[in-house]
């Protein structure tokens, strides 16, 4: 058997085509075809199931994903302290992140384990929209809220309270609401996430969680231009604390409607449930939740 085949296979799968893997590693369709045909032989089964427009795996081929996923993870460990020894570390890394939180929280983790281990290599992902972690083959990603996949593992970076907050230009302009309801006469600039436009927020008012609709000319699929224009005073905008906490600090933003709890979601690092996670995903998962501490 062929590691190489094998981690191509999982390049066919997380790309979705032969001609896609192919151009990520420099080989062409027809030797792409070959070497997962070698691979089908070698099994002696049907790994995928291909048409001119799309693939998808058979059952054998789901078996061998999860599979060559545990015994790559074994291969890249062994390699490592052998080539390296126990204290060092060595491979790609795949990790996904909201674009706000990762472009100001986890990319000066990355930084710096990059520094202190020169042999890793990663592969960052910053995107507020789902993205499947098994299918992609991405090790580990930082996300809001709760865990929607119950396959997936998961290890808590404790809570993160949203607020609605503003410019100073733009509450000097406009006014500062005094409650929610007062958002109906306010420009707020508003997430999407995939097809869902996040317009309904939700306050506790007098003891109760409520629900306003907002409006707003903006709309954006990522959290640092949504950031960028409730920074640049185009309007109110509803962010985690953590996305905007250095903007709180030093006066650029300002929150508002304080009294009325906008709530809090989990933040969180998941990842496949692999029988075998390679040392260097495990040292970044612990530096990650060590500097959310």
């Amino acid at each position: 058997m062929n590691l190489s085949n094998l981690r191509l296979f999982l390049r066919i799968v997380e790309k979705g085509g032969l001609a896609a893997a192919g151009r990520e590693v420099g080989l062409s369709p027809a030797s792409v075809s070959e070497r997962l045909s070698a691979l089908e032989h070698h099994y002696g089964a049907t790994l995928l199931n291909r048409t001119t427009r799309a693939i998808s795996l058979t059952e054998e081929g789901k078996a061998l994903v999860a599979g060559a996923r545990r015994l790559l993870a074994e291969a890249d460990e062994l390699e490592s302290r052998v080539r390296l020894g126990a204290e060092k570390i060595s491979g790609p890394i795949r990790i996904s992140a909201p674009e706000d939180l990762g472009r100001q929280k986890i990319v000066p983790i990355v930084d710096a384990f990059l520094t202190e281990n020169p042999e890793v290599v990663i592969d960052l992902n910053l995107t507020d929209g789902y993205i499947d972690l098994v299918g992609q083959g991405i090790d580990l990603a930082v996300r809001h809220g709760s865990l929607a996949d119950s396959s997936l593992k998961a290890r808590s970076l404790g809570t993160n309270r949203r607020i609605v907050c503003a410019a100073p230009s733009y509450l000097a302009a406009h006014g500062t609401p005094s409650h929610p309801n007062d958002l109906s006469t306010h420009d707020c600039i508003v997430m999407r996430f995939g097809q869902n436009l996040d317009r309904e927020w939700s306050f506790l008012v007098d003891g109760e969680q409520r629900s306003v609709m907002v409006r707003g000319r903006r709309i954006a699929n990522d959290g640092g231009m949504v950031r960028q224009w409730c920074r640049d005073g185009f309007g109110l905008a509803l962010k985690s604390v953590r996305d905007v906490e250095d903007d709180i600090l030093d006066g650029t933003l300002v929150e508002v409607l304080g009294d009325f709890s906008a709530g809090t979601t989990g933040l969180q690092i998941v990842y496949p449930p692999s029988a075998v996670q390679p040392r260097r995903v495990r040292l970044l998962i612990d530096r990650i939740a060590a500097a959310f501490q």
